[in-house]
């Protein structure tokens, strides 16, 4: 099940907000109250209808008639990207992928995911990365590299973090895909480079890791500390949010990471990490 985020204002550090840190707080507070509710490891059930694959026309005309003006309006103000919005909520969005992923061969799927992605609607990139979002998938080649090939592209966390979604679990299925998401890091996106965070997310998982999956855990702490000293908000939420899930399962490790490297992060982030740890 996905988890409901409260919310919660980030507040500067014993002074007043500069304009940049204002922005920062409200687009945060906006996140977490908003429908970020993302289901990184429960895998759906699957529900034995099937309909005909959708063309992408179809897959485009059935979002745009669940379409809502209002809420259209909202998205476009709140992610301040110039593209499409049709005010589409995000559970009916995972509907209407399960549906078509049911539908369609995996060749078919990977074929409807690249063109909603090329579409530059909001709500079709989302659904994009829906249809490819699934632990269970052989071979995954392909949809391994078209989620490498929208990494370049990430320009707001809703979309980032769906995809994300999509690629952390063709990460967990070959982690020797790390030496690509390493590459990331030193992306001038900085979408991209949170993403090698958010992506990896499924290695804090596990209370007893594998030797692969200790490797990983270990390597991306490194990434944590290569990261630590960018001041961006949601770099700083990221290295956060990966600390706090690790100190779940791994509760020294993190308090060694932050004995180590918890002064080059901001407060809140800090704070974020350390939350589980009593």
């Amino acid at each position: 099940m996905g988890r409901t985020r409260k919310s919660r204002v980030v507040v500067a550090e014993d002074r007043p907000l500069t304009p940049e840190e204002a922005e920062a707080a409200a687009a945060a507070a906006a996140y977490a109250a908003s429908e970020a509710d993302y289901a990184y490891y429960a895998e759906e059930e699957e529900t034995g209808e099937t309909a005909p694959a959708p063309s992408l026309a179809e897959a485009i005309a059935a979002l745009e008639v669940c379409g809502d003006a209002t809420r259209a309006e909202a998205a476009a103000a709140y992610h301040k990207v110039a593209r499409r919005y049709l005010g589409v909520p995000v559970p009916l969005i995972e509907d209407m992928a399960r549906l078509w992923r049911e539908a369609c061969t995996l060749e078919e799927r990977i074929a409807l995911a690249r063109g909603l992605w090329a579409s530059d609607i909001h709500e079709a990139k989302i659904a994009a990365a829906k249809l490819l979002t699934q632990a269970r998938m052989r071979p995954d080649d392909a949809a391994w590299e078209l989620i490498c090939d929208w990494v370049d592209g990430f320009d707001a966390w809703a979309i980032a973090d769906h995809a994300a979604s999509a690629g952390a679990r063709r990460l967990s299925a070959d982690p020797a895909r790390l030496d690509r998401v390493e590459g990331w890091l030193g992306a001038e996106n900085m979408w991209t480079r949170r993403a090698a965070l958010v992506m990896t997310l499924p290695f804090t998982k596990q209370n007893h890791p594998t030797p692969a999956e200790a490797a990983a855990r270990a390597r991306v702490l490194e990434w944590c500390v290569r990261l630590a000293p960018e001041r961006d908000w949601f770099i700083q939420k990221a290295i956060g949010w990966w600390l706090r899930e690790l100190s779940k399962h791994d509760p020294e490790a993190v308090a060694n990471w932050l004995a180590a490297h918890g002064e080059t992060l901001k407060a809140f982030a800090r704070k974020e990490a350390s939350k589980r740890l009593g």
